[in-house]
Protein backbone atom coordinates (compact mmCIF):
# COMPACT_ATOMS: atom_id res chain seq x y z
CA UNK A 1 0.00 0.00 0.00
CA UNK A 2 1.51 3.43 -0.48
CA UNK A 3 2.26 6.20 2.09
CA UNK A 4 0.06 8.69 -0.49
CA UNK A 5 -2.17 7.90 -3.16
CA UNK A 6 -3.65 10.99 -5.58
CA UNK A 7 -6.01 9.68 -7.82
CA UNK A 8 -7.76 12.07 -10.76
CA UNK A 9 -7.43 15.29 -8.71
CA UNK A 10 -9.43 18.18 -9.52
CA UNK A 11 -8.46 21.50 -8.02
CA UNK A 12 -9.83 25.22 -9.18
CA UNK A 13 -10.11 28.40 -8.27
CA UNK A 14 -13.63 29.65 -9.60
CA UNK A 15 -13.38 29.14 -13.59
CA UNK A 16 -9.62 29.13 -13.20
CA UNK A 17 -8.09 25.16 -13.14
CA UNK A 18 -5.41 24.51 -11.02
CA UNK A 19 -5.05 20.93 -11.82
CA UNK A 20 -7.25 18.49 -14.37
CA UNK A 21 -7.03 15.27 -12.87
CA UNK A 22 -3.23 14.61 -11.61
CA UNK A 23 -2.77 11.02 -10.36
CA UNK A 24 0.31 9.77 -8.89
CA UNK A 25 1.47 7.03 -5.72
CA UNK A 26 4.43 7.83 -2.94
CA UNK A 27 6.09 5.01 -1.36
CA UNK A 28 6.82 5.14 2.20
CA UNK A 29 11.03 6.72 2.16
CA UNK A 30 11.38 7.60 -1.67
CA UNK A 31 11.86 11.04 -3.03
CA UNK A 32 9.49 11.94 -5.99
CA UNK A 33 9.84 15.26 -7.87
CA UNK A 34 6.44 17.01 -9.08
CA UNK A 35 8.33 18.99 -12.67
CA UNK A 36 6.72 21.40 -14.12
CA UNK A 37 6.82 25.02 -15.50
CA UNK A 38 4.42 27.90 -13.42
CA UNK A 39 0.99 27.34 -13.92
CA UNK A 40 1.69 23.32 -14.21
CA UNK A 41 -0.35 22.79 -11.11
CA UNK A 42 2.34 21.42 -8.77
CA UNK A 43 1.26 24.38 -6.00
CA UNK A 44 -2.37 23.20 -6.04
CA UNK A 45 -1.29 19.55 -5.79
CA UNK A 46 0.74 20.24 -2.87
CA UNK A 47 -2.23 22.47 -1.02
CA UNK A 48 -4.71 20.16 -1.70
CA UNK A 49 -2.76 17.34 0.06
CA UNK A 50 -2.73 19.71 2.97
CA UNK A 51 -6.17 20.74 3.08
CA UNK A 52 -5.71 24.33 1.98
CA UNK A 53 -7.66 24.39 -1.43
CA UNK A 54 -10.99 22.83 -1.80
CA UNK A 55 -10.93 20.16 -3.93
CA UNK A 56 -13.50 19.78 -6.81
CA UNK A 57 -12.83 15.89 -8.07
CA UNK A 58 -10.99 13.02 -7.17
CA UNK A 59 -9.50 11.11 -4.62
CA UNK A 60 -6.50 11.66 -2.12
CA UNK A 61 -5.72 8.24 0.54
CA UNK A 62 -3.07 8.64 3.45
CA UNK A 63 -2.30 4.74 4.04
CA UNK A 64 -5.73 3.49 2.02
CA UNK A 65 -7.49 6.13 4.07
CA UNK A 66 -9.56 8.95 2.43
CA UNK A 67 -8.27 12.33 3.27
CA UNK A 68 -9.88 14.73 1.09
CA UNK A 69 -11.71 16.76 3.73
CA UNK A 70 -9.46 16.52 6.46
CA UNK A 71 -8.11 20.17 8.01
CA UNK A 72 -4.55 21.12 7.38
CA UNK A 73 -4.52 21.44 11.14
CA UNK A 74 -4.67 17.56 10.94
CA UNK A 75 -2.92 16.84 7.80
CA UNK A 76 -0.08 17.68 10.58
CA UNK A 77 -0.59 15.38 13.36
CA UNK A 78 -0.80 12.69 10.23
CA UNK A 79 2.86 12.87 9.43
CA UNK A 80 2.95 15.31 6.62
CA UNK A 81 5.29 18.48 6.97
CA UNK A 82 5.47 21.00 4.41
CA UNK A 83 7.71 23.96 3.34
CA UNK A 84 6.02 26.18 1.27
CA UNK A 85 6.94 28.26 -2.12
CA UNK A 86 8.71 31.90 -0.98
CA UNK A 87 9.89 30.30 2.45
CA UNK A 88 7.56 32.31 4.05
CA UNK A 89 9.35 32.58 7.34
CA UNK A 90 8.10 34.71 10.29
CA UNK A 91 10.82 37.31 9.98
CA UNK A 92 9.95 39.04 13.06
CA UNK A 93 10.75 36.24 15.20
CA UNK A 94 14.23 34.91 15.55
CA UNK A 95 15.54 31.50 13.75
CA UNK A 96 15.42 29.59 17.07
CA UNK A 97 11.43 30.91 17.79
CA UNK A 98 10.73 29.82 14.00
CA UNK A 99 11.66 26.27 14.43
CA UNK A 100 10.07 25.88 17.79
CA UNK A 101 6.58 27.00 15.84
CA UNK A 102 7.69 24.18 13.32
CA UNK A 103 7.67 21.38 16.17
CA UNK A 104 3.98 22.77 18.47
CA UNK A 105 2.43 19.52 18.29
CA UNK A 106 5.41 17.80 19.87
CA UNK A 107 6.63 18.00 23.77
CA UNK A 108 9.03 20.53 25.14
CA UNK A 109 11.68 17.40 25.13
CA UNK A 110 11.18 16.38 21.61
CA UNK A 111 11.47 20.04 20.52
CA UNK A 112 14.74 20.38 21.95
CA UNK A 113 15.99 17.49 20.52
CA UNK A 114 14.68 18.15 17.15
CA UNK A 115 16.32 21.72 17.10
CA UNK A 116 19.44 20.23 17.67
CA UNK A 117 18.93 17.73 14.53
CA UNK A 118 18.40 20.62 12.66
CA UNK A 119 21.27 22.79 13.65
CA UNK A 120 22.94 19.23 12.85
CA UNK A 121 22.02 19.33 8.89
CA UNK A 122 22.13 23.34 8.67
CA UNK A 123 25.11 24.87 10.76
CA UNK A 124 24.28 28.28 10.18
CA UNK A 125 20.99 28.18 11.78
CA UNK A 126 22.98 27.56 14.68
CA UNK A 127 24.97 30.32 14.29
CA UNK A 128 22.02 32.44 13.61
CA UNK A 129 19.77 30.83 16.24
CA UNK A 130 18.84 34.22 17.80
CA UNK A 131 18.50 36.18 14.87
CA UNK A 132 15.41 37.56 13.43
CA UNK A 133 14.29 35.47 10.31
CA UNK A 134 14.24 38.80 8.72
CA UNK A 135 17.79 39.39 8.58
CA UNK A 136 19.08 36.34 6.85
CA UNK A 137 20.20 36.11 3.28
CA UNK A 138 17.70 33.94 0.96
CA UNK A 139 19.48 30.77 1.40
CA UNK A 140 19.43 30.99 5.28
CA UNK A 141 15.96 31.24 4.96
CA UNK A 142 15.04 28.66 2.81
CA UNK A 143 17.26 26.63 5.33
CA UNK A 144 14.98 27.56 7.69
CA UNK A 145 11.76 27.11 5.87
CA UNK A 146 12.52 23.59 5.50
CA UNK A 147 14.12 22.73 9.48
CA UNK A 148 10.82 24.10 10.62
CA UNK A 149 8.75 21.91 8.39
CA UNK A 150 10.88 18.92 9.51
CA UNK A 151 10.52 20.12 13.26
CA UNK A 152 7.33 18.19 13.29
CA UNK A 153 8.79 14.82 12.23
CA UNK A 154 7.07 14.07 9.24
CA UNK A 155 7.20 11.03 7.23
CA UNK A 156 6.15 12.66 4.01
CA UNK A 157 7.85 16.17 3.26
CA UNK A 158 6.35 18.19 0.48
CA UNK A 159 8.94 21.08 -0.53
CA UNK A 160 7.42 23.74 -3.16
CA UNK A 161 9.77 25.58 -5.25
CA UNK A 162 12.97 25.11 -2.90
CA UNK A 163 15.35 26.75 -5.56
CA UNK A 164 13.23 29.52 -6.49
CA UNK A 165 15.14 32.90 -6.10
CA UNK A 166 18.64 31.21 -5.10
CA UNK A 167 22.37 31.30 -6.67
CA UNK A 168 23.30 27.94 -7.93
CA UNK A 169 25.93 27.45 -5.17
CA UNK A 170 23.02 27.31 -2.58
CA UNK A 171 20.94 25.37 -4.57
CA UNK A 172 23.32 22.90 -4.83
CA UNK A 173 24.10 23.22 -1.30
CA UNK A 174 20.11 23.11 -0.63
CA UNK A 175 20.05 19.41 -3.02
CA UNK A 176 22.91 17.88 -0.49
CA UNK A 177 21.06 18.87 2.30
CA UNK A 178 17.98 16.94 1.13
CA UNK A 179 19.42 13.86 0.38
CA UNK A 180 21.37 13.98 3.48
CA UNK A 181 17.75 14.45 5.35
CA UNK A 182 15.96 11.94 3.19
CA UNK A 183 19.15 9.22 4.00
CA UNK A 184 19.35 9.46 7.59
CA UNK A 185 15.71 9.85 8.19
CA UNK A 186 14.27 7.54 5.64
CA UNK A 187 11.13 9.76 5.26
CA UNK A 188 9.16 10.05 1.87
CA UNK A 189 9.71 13.66 0.18
CA UNK A 190 7.38 15.33 -2.97
CA UNK A 191 9.44 17.88 -4.43
CA UNK A 192 7.98 20.38 -6.45
CA UNK A 193 10.43 22.02 -8.97
CA UNK A 194 10.57 23.83 -12.22
CA UNK A 195 14.23 23.57 -12.07
CA UNK A 196 13.74 19.80 -13.66
CA UNK A 197 17.78 19.10 -14.27
CA UNK A 198 18.16 19.42 -10.37
CA UNK A 199 14.95 17.53 -9.22
CA UNK A 200 15.76 14.80 -11.57
CA UNK A 201 19.12 14.48 -9.38
CA UNK A 202 17.97 14.53 -6.03
CA UNK A 203 14.33 12.40 -6.78
CA UNK A 204 14.67 8.62 -8.23
CA UNK A 205 11.28 9.00 -9.82
CA UNK A 206 9.39 11.92 -11.18
CA UNK A 207 6.17 13.00 -12.28
CA UNK A 208 5.94 16.19 -14.71
CA UNK A 209 2.71 18.29 -14.93
CA UNK A 210 1.54 20.45 -17.90
CA UNK A 211 -2.18 22.40 -17.86
CA UNK A 212 -2.31 20.30 -14.68
CA UNK A 213 -2.23 16.96 -16.04
CA UNK A 214 -0.09 14.06 -16.23
CA UNK A 215 1.91 14.38 -19.15
CA UNK A 216 5.06 11.90 -18.13
CA UNK A 217 6.48 9.85 -15.68
CA UNK A 218 8.92 7.58 -14.83
CA UNK A 219 12.11 7.03 -12.78
CA UNK A 220 14.86 9.71 -13.15
CA UNK A 221 17.19 8.35 -15.05
CA UNK A 222 14.49 7.20 -17.98
CA UNK A 223 13.19 10.23 -18.05
CA UNK A 224 16.62 12.16 -18.06
CA UNK A 225 17.71 9.90 -21.23
CA UNK A 226 14.23 10.45 -23.14
CA UNK A 227 14.68 12.63 -25.87
CA UNK A 228 11.10 14.41 -25.69
CA UNK A 229 12.15 14.89 -21.86
CA UNK A 230 15.54 16.36 -22.34
CA UNK A 231 14.21 19.10 -25.40
CA UNK A 232 11.07 19.72 -23.74
CA UNK A 233 12.15 20.47 -19.95
CA UNK A 234 15.47 19.92 -20.04
CA UNK A 235 16.90 22.24 -22.53
CA UNK A 236 18.74 19.66 -24.10
CA UNK A 237 18.69 18.93 -28.04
Amino acid sequence: MPLLKVTDLHVRYGHIQGTNGVSFEVEAGETMALIGSNGAGKSSTLKAILGMVPIAGGLMEWEGGKINDVKPYNILRLGIGFSPEGRRVFPGLTVGENLKIGGYTRSTAEIQARMEQMFNYFPRLRERHKQDAGSLSGGEQQMLAIGRALMSYPRLFLLDEPSLGLAPIIVERIGEILLEIQATEKIAVILAEQNATWALGIASRAVILELGKNVAEGTSQELIQSPKIRSAYLGIE
